[in-house]
């Protein structure tokens, strides 16, 4: 069997960027303190602070299911919902994560065009709660960019938030990719999180050129209160978090992260155009690094067979194609002249 050319099955499936593995090697000379009582912890958490603006609280985990479901244990009581879209990693990719660690807090998941939240469709959800009898909703999470690859303004969080805020909820954000949407929106991190009302962000390193470790942020200080007794509790207390800190200080270093995020970003605009170019149909528009076409099953089997690896995201014919920070031109030009010679063949 052919071994994948280049995988744009996902972005978790890249290497360290050098700037992280460089930065990884040297912190491995000698020894430090453990459990986050090292220097370069210390500074990662200054240096979160000072890009976005705010005295926040800062946590490092190992992933992202790790990420969401505990900064959600930390805004959730047992009783709680927390409303979602219906593609949401937390609903369909964790493995009933959010629901574990919270002890009973309920996902009631809610439709919205090109992955994004319908504030419509949250609030028939929230009118079929049925007070003591149903979980009281406590949350909103929303993902950035979404599951389907589009990114949300600074003004549809602030809606969100406010709809939230009226009905005394808060608002958490799932930020695997926030990267990508950062770069995308050309904004300040603080304008599409605690500014636009942002309660805890989940910000992800893993696919943006990082080995692992995600940071878990809360921009109330209040709200992150014994949170570090929660991550030990639940397994993510790293003993040598250095080599979680190290890396992402290198990420954060002369936006590191931005260029690899638009690096991605540009690569996945690239490709949706050209599979344009070929006749492909792109379902959803292309706002971040995940391009999703509409391909035929002979297509979608012969493009495996020449070694191309990507997923099936939606039933019966919607495969995403994930770029990463390190989605390079060779492997777009040589991907879209096989998708071609596909394409002249079925013909």
């Amino acid at each position: 069997m052919i071994p994948p050319r280049q995988e744009f099955a996902s972005d978790n499936t890249a290497g360290i960027c050098p700037e992280a593995g460089g930065a990884l090697a040297r912190a491995n000379a000698g020894s430090a303190p453990s459990y986050g009582d090292d220097k370069w912890t210390w500074q990662l958490c200054d240096r979160v602070r000072e890009l976005f603006e705010i005295d926040c609280d800062v946590f490092l985990v190992f992933n992202g299911t790790a990420a969401n479901a505990l900064a959600l244990a930390q805004l959730c009581q047992p009783f709680h919902s927390i409303i979602c879209h219906e593609n949401a990693h937390i609903e369909n990719d964790e493995c009933g994560a959010c629901e574990f660690y919270t002890g009973g807090s309920k996902l009631i998941p809610t439709r919205g065009a090109n992955g994004k939240i319908d504030l419509c469709e949250v609030e028939a959800a929230l009118l079929r709660q049925h007070e003591l009898h149903s979980h009281k909703p406590r949350v909103i999470s929303l993902t950035q960019p979404t599951e389907l690859g589009t990114v949300y303004t600074a003004d549809e969080i602030r809606k969100i938030s406010a709809f939230a805020k009226k009905r005394r909820m808060l608002l958490h954000m799932d930020g695997a990719r926030f990267a990508n949407a950062v770069a995308a929106l050309r904004c300040a991190p603080r304008e599409i999180t605690w500014q636009a009302g942002v309660d805890a962000l989940s910000f992800g390193g893993t696919k943006n050129g990082l080995a692992a470790g995600e940071l878990v942020i809360f921009f109330k200080k209040h709200d992150g209160a014994d949170f570090d007794y929660r991550a030990k509790q639940g397994g993510h207390l790293a003993s040598k978090m250095r080599f979680l800190a190290v890396p992402w200080l290198a990420l954060l270093e002369n936006d590191v992260w931005l260029k690899n995020a638009q690096r991605a970003n540009d690569a996945a605009l690239r490709l949706a155009d050209g599979l344009r170019d070929c006749g492909a149909e792109i379902v959803f528009p292309v706002e971040s690094n995940a391009v999703f076409v509409r391909l035929d099953a002979m297509i979608a089997r012969t493009l495996r067979e020449l070694g191309w690896d990507f997923y099936k995201f939606i039933e019966p014919d919607v495969y995403r194609l994930m770029c990463a920070w390190s989605a390079n031109d060779e492997a777009i030009t040589a991907l879209l002249s096989d998708y071609g010679s596909c394409v002249s063949s079925a013909g």
